[in-house]
């Protein structure tokens, strides 16, 4: 797993509040980072950051509905946090349907903001974690040669190494070394395994 910092990124207009906020986070010891409306945060936002956001559903300009919608665009994996208002949790409901993996009401207990934010803390190290073995496992699958991967893709398949070696005019022998070097490259003796990988990415493989 990588070893970026987690970092809290409170996203609030109102100044007292987001002070507030940072003063909270900062003595529970937890790196933070505020701005003032959505935009600011759009502008600064990269695919590297790690950690979540809690979001102020209310804002003027850009809502935090808003900057959920065009993080989505970006297939940000942040967890969101939204703080709302009584009169916005229908709106709170609906942006947790858009993927956001927790709301707060205001007024907010301060235990209960930090026992949400943990919990969205340790959703991102998971995702990363995930995210992690995914790109591993792509390395793995480029390190093969064509011929190594399309050895791989039958030993998906089911097919045995007597059908692969006939259908690909090759002796048997010849196959059989290749499908050592497949698993030895894949890092796995077993042949499920090899199965669990290579499906646990195809759509990312595909998507190139």
């Amino acid at each position: 797993m990588s070893d970026i910092q987690q970092t809290v990124f409170v996203v609030e207009d109102d100044e007292a509040v987001r002070d507030s906020l940072e003063l909270l986070l900062k003595s529970d010891g937890k790196p933070v980072k505020t701005y003032e409306n959505a935009a600011a945060f759009l502008e600064d936002y990269s695919d590297k950051m790690a950690g979540c956001i809690v979001l102020d559903i209310r804002m003027p300009g850009m809502d935090g509905m808003e900057l959920q919608k065009k993080l989505n665009e970006k297939h940000s994996i942040l967890p969101i946090i939204f703080v709302t208002g009584h009169g916005d949790v229908p709106m709170a409901v609906d942006a947790m349907k858009e993927g956001a993996v927790d709301f707060i009401q205001k007024p907010y207990r301060e235990e209960a903001l930090l026992e949400k934010i943990e919990a969205a803390l340790e959703q991102d190290r998971e995702q990363r974690k995930s995210l992690d073995e995914k790109q591993e496992i792509i390395r793995r699958v480029k390190s093969l040669t064509p011929r190594e991967h399309e050895i791989m893709d039958r030993m998906i398949a089911g097919q045995a190494n007597k059908v692969i070696a006939i259908e690909l005019e090759i002796s048997q022998r010849t196959v059989e070394i290749h499908r050592s070097r497949v698993m030895h490259k894949m890092g796995t003796h077993s042949l499920a395994h090899l199965v669990r990988m290579v499906l646990s990415v195809k759509d990312l493989i595909d998507a190139r």
